[in-house]
């Protein structure tokens, strides 16, 4: 199921299933990342391993310097660090989100005040 939660991004659960490990679950979406769409400032309780797809992102992480990436390249981003992302390229832009996370714990959250990228 696609979910537009952000204007110009689209997320399509692909999977969501628990590991071998107690208290851990995969969960895989497909992100669609619009041009125009906003660069918002999130984070993961647990890691989140990218791959793009297609297109041109730039990924913002806490404490790192900025990252641009296209198609066929990949990053993981650490638990529970502060990131964003936002499309540089001419069209949509695709990521294959895949998240190890604890187990019923929000999966998208936002930074408390003073938390920066």
């Amino acid at each position: 199921m696609a979910t537009q939660q952000i204007p110009g991004l689209t997320r399509t659960e692909l999977q969501e299933h628990d590991l071998s490990v107690p208290g851990k679950e995969v969960i895989q979406n497909r992100v669609d990342v619009d041009p125009d769409a906003p660069a918002i400032r999130h984070w993961h309780p647990g890691e989140e391993v990218i791959y793009v797809v297609q297109g041109t992102l730039e990924y913002e992480i806490e404490g790192e310097p900025g990252l641009i990436l296209s198609a066929g390249e990949a990053l993981t981003v650490p638990a529970e660090r502060v990131h964003s992302v936002r499309n540089v390229g001419d069209g949509i832009a695709t990521e294959l989100a895949t998240y190890i996370v604890e187990k019923g714990r929000p999966l998208f959250n936002l930074p408390e005040d003073g938390d920066h990228v």
